[in-house]
């Protein structure tokens, strides 16, 4: 079997040799080098050749971010993003995932004194999953949307949109390419470690026209990209607002897109969209399927675009009406003609 070979950048000694101790307890998985500054990463690429790089965000010199967009320009690798700080420093880390980085876990959450335990196996396993995603060079030039006039489309009331690696990117793009009134409300489940759901949200509401937030209880499903907190499922209730449901269920995703998009299907009928990014999983294909059974519109990402294609072809698998590339999906949302969610029910 051939063994994984990590380059890792991390700037703290301490922390380098006991991630790596983690990372190699299996004998399956190599740290081929170790570098102390994001420069020093980038110059070692070529020498070392690795499968995954691990990256700090908070770094001398050249930052994490800065280091992300360098190598997914020049050499393109799969990037997992390694953050000492969540709350307002994962702001960070949610730029990171946009430039093209394929997941971000907190430092605070790898117990790297138990490298044989139930943690350190998962975190083995996610790593080398992410070795396997597909990157490209300049990530967002596959994503320009179709030029030429739009026409209308489906018409819709709630949109409904998952996603899991290589979600970030794929988010900040299409909710670059919609207007700051967008009227078609947009709700969002986009899987990521806890604490990075409210930076990534602040981000994207810096960097895009619209207006992003997380979802809160009880609030209208009105205009905006509304994104599922970390711990709860996101709902859009018979009267037309947003719940949060805390429960299990569903699968091991909290919050889930399947809970969401049946949500969707129940409420919005006809007048319900589904779309189903990127990601490891199934999450999202049963809840697609509600809604295209009602008569709403049911969209995949296409293969040859997705980061990871396992959540976009189990919606396709369970039926869905397009499957479409991202700038696509972009001109779909575009044309869609935008219809209240109160006259949707009546």
């Amino acid at each position: 079997m051939a063994v994984l070979r990590v380059l890792m950048c991390e700037d703290s000694r301490l922390y380098a040799v006991a991630l790596r101790r983690m990372l190699e307890y299996d004998g399956d998985i190599e740290v081929a080098a170790v570098c102390g500054t994001a420069e020093e990463a980038i110059s070692a690429l070529g020498r070392v050749n690795p499968d995954l790089v691990t990256m700090d965000v908070e770094l001398p010199g050249m930052n994490g971010l800065e280091a992300v967009g360098e190598i997914m320009s020049s050499r393109p690798l799969p990037i997992l993003v390694l953050s000492g700080y969540v709350g307002a420093g994962s702001e960070k880390a949610a730029a990171a995932l946009a430039a093209g980085a394929l997941d971000a876990i907190a430092k605070d959450d790898l117990d790297l004194h138990d490298p044989q335990g139930t943690m350190g196996a998962a975190f083995r396993h996610r790593v080398k999953a992410l070795s396997r995603a597909r990157v490209i060079r300049h990530p967002r030039g596959r994503l320009a949307v179709p030029g030429g006039a739009t026409r209308p489309g489906h018409r819709a009331s709630v949109a409904g949109i998952c996603a899991s690696v290589g979600g970030p990117e794929l988010l900040t793009f299409l909710l670059s390419a919609l207007p700051a009134d967008y009227p078609v409300p947009l709700l969002i489940v986009q899987h990521m470690a806890a604490g990075f759901t409210d930076g990534l949200a602040r981000w994207l509401d810096r960097a895009v026209a619209m207006p992003v937030a997380v979802a809160a209880a009880g609030i209208p499903a009105g205009p905006g990209a509304w994104i599922a907190p970390h711990g709860a499922h996101l709902i859009v209730t018979g009267s037309g607002r947003l719940a949060l449901d805390g429960r299990a269920g569903a699968g091991h995703h909290r919050p889930s897109g399947d809970v969401l998009l049946h949500s969707i299907a129940a409420t919005a009928g006809g007048s319900g969209v589904a779309v189903v990014l990127s990601g490891m999983g199934r999450d999202g294909a049963a809840g697609a399927a509600a809604v295209q059974r009602r008569g709403g519109l049911a969209i995949a990402q296409d293969e040859v675009s997705s980061v990871v294609f396992g959540m976009p072809k189990a919606a396709i698998d369970e039926g869905v009406d397009l499957v479409l590339s991202p700038g696509e999906i972009a001109g779909c949302l575009q044309r869609l003609r935008c219809e209240p969610l109160t006259r949707a029910r009546s």
